[in-house]
C-alpha cells in the first residue's frame, strides 16, 4: 500500500474535489496536495525516507510546468522507483499517451479527468495486490 498520496494539478478545485475522494476511502490523511509542479517536486526530493511508496497523482497540462516536464526531472535526478505515477488528465491526444510510454519507471497509469472515486479505488486495489507485488 502507498504510504503517501501527492495530488498535483494546477486547478485547486480538481485537488479538492479529489482529497474529497482520498478521504472517502479513508486516506486523506496520507495526502499532500500541489498545484505549482516545482513544489510537488521539491518536496518529493526532500523527503526524509526516499524509499516509500507514493503514489503521484499528475495532471499534464499545466503552466509552469507540464506534467511531461515533471517526469523528465524525476527521470534526471534518478527519482526512486517507489515513486508511482498516475497521469489524471482530461487530454484525449494520442501523442500523450505516447509520451506517458516514455516514462515506464514511474507512469503506471492513465485516467481521464474527472477522477471519479470508483476509478481510483479500483486502480488502487489492482496497485496492492500480492500479484502485482510479485512483479
Amino acid at each position: 500500500m502507498y504510504k503517501q498520496f501527492y495530488l498535483v494539478d494546477d486547478e485547486d478545485l480538481v485537488n479538492t474535489i479529489n482529497t474529497i475522494h482520498f478521504g472517502r476511502l479513508g486516506l486523506d490523511d496520507k495526502v499532500k496536495s500541489f498545484t505549482n509542479p516545482e513544489l510537488a517536486l521539491d518536496d518529493l526530493r526532500f523527503r526524509e525516507d526516499q524509499t516509500q511508496r507514493t503514489l503521484i497523482l499528475l495532471d499534464i497540462n499545466m503552466p509552469e510546468m507540464t506534467g511531461f516536464e515533471f517526469l523528465e526531472f524525476m527521470k534526471l535526478e534518478n527519482f526512486s522507483r517507489s515513486n508511482e505515477v498516475l497521469l489524471v488528465t482530461s487530454s484525449r491526444d494520442p501523442y500523450d499517451i505516447q509520451m506517458a510510454g516514455e516514462f515506464p519507471e514511474y507512469v503506471k497509469g492513465y485516467i481521464n479527468k474527472p477522477l471519479k472515486i470508483q476509478d481510483l479505488e479500483a486502480y488502487l486495489q489492482r496497485a496492492s495486490s500480492p500479484a502485482r507485488l510479485a512483479v
